[in-house]
């Protein structure tokens, strides 16, 4: 039977993922400065503007590419018995991007996740796919692994994280930001505080750029630590405008998966603040909003969501995670 405590916390993860995801939504590839000047502030969800290229048209309180990768992920280990095929989950991102182009959208596959399935599809070998991918989207789509793997030992852990990374993002930088998120969402559905999610981010970003091929990038486990300590002390607009110019707010893993981390360090892991932080923030905005809500929610759980903001989420794009949930921790 499902502990009722790690449930809460791993829909915590789930429904934070999608929170922020939503709130992120209409502020992506704008600038801070942009933000500033068509919102004020983000303080809730708000409709995508007509002329941003990638949200436009997207009604308030959407999910994008975030969340529709990670229940995808969340699926593929369920019906993989907790791994993943990494030739079915070629052909199930595939699937997701023509689906996207039917509906006139604009949200589709990144560009690391594209490059790979490219090869795939002109018939690269799986295992040779991924091996430039270094930008967020294995980071921002790896909350299921966290939910359905524990952290120790931390070699069997990382093995099912690159799993998750391998047909996209087989790369140090890729995996490390991978293996940093799933960690902290492990480590939070496992009950721990924010500050254990932090250490476990820290050692499994550290030991999983020893896999995957080598590419030059800063090191994400030192930049997490970096960021934590970066926005000590500070007010909330003068961190943001921090985060912005030294941490960086762009796809690429080093820059994302940190800015991330220093908003959870900025609101001490409050899921709503940190999502909405996050929003604000701009860039790869959804993506930075959806890996703090996620790493927030395991720790404080579906109880520590606003209700309103849940069901919102569910009305607006049909989102049902409980049978997901369960079914992730029943492979525990």
């Amino acid at each position: 039977m499902t502990d009722p405590h790690q449930l809460d916390r791993a829909l915590g993860a789930l429904y934070g993922l999608a929170l922020g995801d939503a709130l992120g939504m209409p502020t992506q590839v704008m600038s801070r400065e942009d933000v500033v000047r068509v919102y004020g502030s983000i303080t809730g969800f708000e409709p995508a503007q007509h002329d941003n290229p990638v949200s436009a048209g997207m009604p308030a309180g959407s999910v994008t590419d975030d969340t529709d990768q990670a229940v995808i992920v969340g699926r593929l280990l369920v019906e993989g018995g907790g791994h993943i095929d990494p030739l079915r989950f070629a052909a199930e991102l595939l699937a997701w991007e023509k689906e996207m182009k039917a509906k006139g959208s604009f949200d589709l596959l990144g560009p690391s996740t594209k490059a790979a399935l490219d090869a795939v599809a002109g018939g690269a070998d799986i295992k040779e796919a991924g091996r430039y991918g270094t930008t967020n989207g294995a980071a921002m789509r790896v909350t299921p692994v966290g939910i359905v793997s524990a952290v120790q030992p931390l070699p069997r852990f990382l093995d099912r994280v690159v799993e998750s990374c391998q047909v996209t993002h087989d790369t140090n930088v890729g995996i490390a930001g991978a293996a940093a998120v799933a960690a902290a969402v492990s480590t939070g559905v496992a009950g721990g505080t924010l500050d254990d999610a932090f250490a476990a981010a820290v050692t499994a970003a550290r030991a999983g750029a020893a896999r995957g091929n080598w590419i030059a990038g800063a090191d994400i486990s030192a930049r997490i630590g970096w960021a934590r300590e970066l926005v000590s002390g500070l007010d909330e607009a003068e961190a943001l405008d921090r985060i912005v110019t030294l941490i960086g707010t762009s796809v690429a893993s080093q820059e994302s998966v940190p800015a991330a981390f220093a908003v959870l360090a900025l609101t001490g892991g409050d899921p709503w603040r940190s999502t909405l932080l996050a929003a604000n923030l701009g860039g790869d905005s959804d993506t930075i909003a959806a890996i703090a809500g996620a790493v927030a929610g395991s720790v404080r759980g579906l109880a520590g969501l606003p209700p309103d903001a849940v069901r919102t989420l569910r009305a607006v794009n049909g989102l049902a995670l409980e049978p997901l949930a369960d079914a992730l921790l029943a492979l525990r």
